[in-house]
């Protein structure tokens, strides 16, 4: 077994893997650009070096940096996590010529199956099923248009390369076949550097599931179940889950054994995994096959109960698999989210920062569930534009798939993330969905249900009952406390007052107090606007604290606290509000104070999200219609198209391609 292992990866997947080579006494290298100077994974690890500038083109994705610091270190061996060198054949070639092992697959295996024009070539020689599609390099706009026509529309336009969303478009015309050629070509190059794209058939109401295999190097291969990805957004995965609602045990074995055919044909020997696109009948099509260790695989693991990280450490080292396909069990149900740094609320726009606070649930066996956290940040982190925008994946395992879901609701309630925008209330509004609940999935799942984009989850009566009651109890509890401080009046001291009205969102809700007084642990009975009678309040809450943890009504529940003004800000459930709590007449008061309006700024194109300018598309004086595009920003390895909403006349140009940008900043103004 290796002594020192040298990881050739960033961020979360770089800190899983430094866990599983300390519980395998094996010593860590780090890599880190000037980005991650001070980032988790270099302090994790036993050691580290510095690999180049923040840009990955500049550090790492450089093969002869990374072979650099494994000579510098005496690293054995180089685990590549996923993304960057991970699926590039030229990584282990030059490993290999260093003598240093590679922990993946060989480099035929990875040109034959990580290739995504090669994998469909494999695949179709090999009698598998695959999507329609044209398999050969696409050289100009042009080509490209003559061959979705050649298709049929809808298709979709994907990186060689490609992962993780990036350099993929869907078209449904000869125009948006043009744009998205133009796009995808861009985000390859940037993301992979390989600019190539090819062209196949997109499939409508589609569901992506994959099948997790292992190989070893004496021949042997095995598939550990499916996982069902099918909750995309941008073609980039927002939840994935194993097993599959959809599959039974006969597609599931047929699927397996397929993947299993398709990995020996090309002497396939890690963890790797043969995606599908399954039609809601259960027919599948190959896809592609990731010839890495996927984001997702911690479902796997839970699952199953194998450590696929160290599986794929053993296999480099020549071990044998220590168990056979009779012997792979599935054993309950799990559920990963991806905690991305977006707003949710504006279209997911990445969003960059620092991490002011940063508190993930806390990893335990909860009621027959288990909570993971997966991540690769600290509170403060500083989560920048160079590199993808996932900051943790929260995972649960429970015996059912309901438990889970539940599991990962309460979960998500208590993971407080602030100073930057990210998507924790979409993903619990998710979970409440109830079409997700029932597991009626497809790829076009967000789109469809949310194609307004995400405005925040409904206000219902459990939800009123369980933020009214918190922001009451909060209250009466912080007047409590400052009656108890000296050189004050004591206005409240002893005085028990029943009426109080609670305001949600703008929304003034009359509140009654029937019994009980304000002390820790709090223990109120609160007649609610509608109820008939009060239900009971409890929690152990202080001042100062971010998570207000406790029960209404016996239900149990943990509601994220933050100070604002004039009140305090509410989040539970995928709702976030402004609250406040008042006496009847300061409620009366504050009803006739007028509302501030907000600033108007029509006449100006601002920038959507911190990121650099590629393109400035008009000029000064320029006349564009609604739908012209006007600018191209770039934010996280993705390609941002700004559009004109109505007809107008540029009247300045206040950018330039190259800048670096904030959220809010002026690009354009129009007359």
């Amino acid at each position: 077994m290796f002594s020192k292992l040298l990881i050739a990866n960033r961020g979360e997947i770089a800190c899983r893997v430094i866990k599983t080579c300390r519980k395998m006494g094996i010593a860590t290298v780090a890599v880190y650009s000037d980005a991650d100077r001070n980032a988790l994974h270099v302090e994790m690890a036993d050691e580290a070096v510095h690999i180049g500038p923040p840009p990955a083109t500049e550090s790492y994705l450089l093969i002869d940096k990374i072979v650099s610091a494994c000579k510098a270190t005496g690293a054995e061996a180089v685990h590549p996590g996923y993304g960057f060198l991970s699926e590039r054949a030229a990584f282990p070639k030059a490993l290999e010529a260093a003598g240093i092992v590679f922990v993946g697959p060989n480099p035929h295996a990875i040109e034959a199956m990580g290739d995504k024009i090669e994998s469909k070539k494999a695949a179709a020689a090999a009698r598998v099923s695959t999507v329609p599609g044209h398999l050969g390099i696409i050289e100009d706009i042009e080509r490209a248009v003559a061959i979705a026509a050649e298709i049929g529309f809808p298709v979709m336009i994907k990186a060689s390369a490609g992962g993780g969303g990036k350099g993929m478009r869907i078209a449904f015309s000869p125009d948006e076949v043009r744009d998205g050629f133009a796009r995808a070509k861009a985000e390859a190059a940037a993301s992979f550097g390989d600019d190539r794209v090819f062209i196949e058939k997109f499939i409508t109401n589609p569901r992506h599931i994959e099948i997790q295999v292992l190989g070893d190097k004496h021949g042997n291969v095995v598939y550990l179940g499916e996982r069902e990805c099918s909750i995309q957004r941008r073609n980039q995965k927002v939840v994935e889950e194993a097993p599959s609602p959809l599959l039974d045990a006969a597609t599931r074995k047929a699927m397996g054994e397929q993947a299993v055919a398709l990995a020996k044909a090309v002497g396939y020997d890690s963890a790797g995994t043969v995606e599908f696109v399954a039609g809601q009948d259960k027919s599948f099509y190959f896809l592609e096959m990731n010839t890495r260790l996927q984001v997702e695989h911690p479902v796997t693991e839970l699952v199953t109960g194998i450590d696929l990280v160290e599986q794929m450490i053993r296999v480099a080292a020549g071990e044998k698999l220590p168990f056979a396909q009779d012997d792979v069990r599935l054993d309950g149900w799990a559920i990963e989210t991806r905690l991305y740094a977006e707003d949710p609320f504006r279209n997911f726009l990445p969003s960059i920062g620092r991490l002011t606070r940063y508190r993930p649930p806390h990893e335990d066996l909860v009621d027959g569930a288990t909570v993971r956290v997966d991540t690769g940040v600290v509170e403060g982190s500083e989560i920048s534009m160079f590199y993808d925008p996932m900051v943790a994946k929260l995972v649960t395992h429970a015996p059912t798939r309901l438990e889970a879901i539940d599991a990962m609701t309460d979960a998500l309630d208590a993971f407080i993330v602030d100073g930057i925008s990210h998507n924790v209330p979409f993903l619990a509004a998710l979970m409440a969905h109830p079409r997700w609940r029932e597991g009626a999935l497809s790829t076009g799942f967000i789109a469809e249900e949310y194609p307004e984009g995400f405005t925040g989850a409904a206000i219902d009566d459990t939800t009123q009952a369980v933020l009214a009651s918190a922001a009451l109890t909060i209250e009466l509890v912080r007047r409590e406390r400052l009656d108890h401080l000296g050189g004050r009046l004591k206005p409240h001291m002893g005085v028990f007052r029943e009426n109080w009205v609670v305001e949600l969102a703008g929304e003034p809700l009359e509140v009654v107090l029937t019994a009980g007084y304000p002390t820790v642990p709090i223990e109120l009975d609160v007649l609610l606007p509608g109820a008939e009678r009060s239900v009971t309040v409890t929690s152990e809450w202080r001042p100062g604290e971010p998570l207000w943890t406790g029960t209404v009504g016996g239900r149990q529940a943990s509601v994220q606290v933050r100070p604002a003004r004039g009140g305090l800000s509410l989040s539970w459930r995928g709702v976030t509000v402004f609250a406040r709590v008042m006496t009847p007449r300061t409620a009366a008061l504050a009803a006739l104070m007028p509302e501030k309006k907000a600033a108007d700024t029509s006449r100006f194109l601002l920038c959507p999200m911190p990121g650099l300018v590629v393109a400035i598309e008009v000029a000064e004086g320029h006349e564009v219609k609604a739908g012209d595009v006007l600018a191209i920003v770039e934010a996280m390895k993705m390609q941002n198209v700004l559009r004109a909403e109505r007809d107008c006349t540029v009247k300045a140009v206040k950018a330039k391609p190259g800048d670096s940008l904030a959220v809010d900043a002026v690009i354009l103004e129009f007359e």
